[in-house]
């Protein structure tokens, strides 16, 4: 891709990622009365940082509310501060960050589970726009771990290759997965199957973008991918914080991880392909 070409994607991304952000706050207009009527949810994200924090904090759908937005609104801002460092720096690996980045306005989709309750339109467009969070939850994943062997060498027409086996693949993946409509989490998370195969899919996937950026530093001769790869542990611990915790020590520390493991990232790129 040119660097006119990837621009013009930024630019589609801030866009969507605008559009996502008005959407998600008009909504609110609606979604924020209602939370008053809802009955608890006994059922909980499973995750460490939940069961840990759940200790000591209650479950909340404000938090769990402003999580959201707090994702998408991230998302907007994280997309103009890439397009406003990288117009004019050519760095392989941030197209793959954004992909990542802009996966977060997808977040938004789960308010589709309150405004179900107000509603009460088809289930059919529950387990749709399930389907559609799962796949962009996993793809950014998988998009990390393209920057990570973007960075350690491999040929871009390769990695094109790549990028149409991982879409392929998470599609076949999400496509199977069995979800129950009618059970949903206080995260607004509708309960899916096969949850310890896919926990164990992203943790390799992780695992392997990490070690990957470290062996990067030796093909590269460059330590600052060692950093990189530290950016990308404290990113996706915020991100899953952030989108996996349904009380309010979620969204505060998610948050901050979420942005230092990102500026972390963005700003070692540059720092790396500003003097190519």
């Amino acid at each position: 891709m040119t660097l006119s070409g990837r621009n013009v994607f930024f630019k589609m991304g801030i866009v969507f990622c605008l559009l996502s952000t008005l959407l998600a706050l008009a909504a609110s207009v609606f979604i924020i009365p209602v939370y008053s009527s809802i009955e608890e949810n006994v059922r909980h994200p499973v995750n460490f940082f939940q069961t840990v924090t759940g200790l000591f904090t209650k479950s909340s759908y404000l938090a769990v509310h402003f999580s959201l937005i707090l994702a998408v609104l991230f998302s907007l801002v994280a997309m103009i501060l890439v397009f406003s460092f990288f117009e004019r720096t050519s760095a392989p690996e941030i197209l793959y960050i954004s992909l990542f980045i802009i996966s977060l306005s997808f977040e938004i989709i789960r308010f589709m589970l309150p405004l179900y309750l107000i509603y009460n339109f088809s289930f059919f467009y529950l387990i749709n726009t399930a389907r559609i969070l799962l796949f962009a939850r996993y793809f950014s994943i998988f998009s990390l771990f393209t920057a990570s062997i973007c960075a350690a060498g491999l040929e871009v027409q390769k990695i094109r290759n790549i990028i149409l086996i991982l879409i392929v693949t998470v599609l076949l993946i999400v496509m199977g997965i069995p979800i129950d409509t009618q059970t949903w989490d206080a995260g607004f998370n509708m309960v899916r199957g096969h949850s310890l195969l896919l926990n164990m899919i992203e943790v390799a996937v992780f695992i392997a973008t990490i070690l990957t950026f470290f062996v990067a530093v030796k093909v590269r001769d460059s330590k600052e991918y060692a950093y990189i790869g530290i950016g990308v542990i404290l990113a996706l611990t915020g991100r899953n914080i952030l989108i996996g915790t349904d009380n309010w020590a979620g969204p505060v520390l998610g948050i901050l991880l979420l942005s230092f493991g990102v500026w972390f990232i963005c700003s070692k790129l540059h720092k790396i392909h500003l003097w190519l």
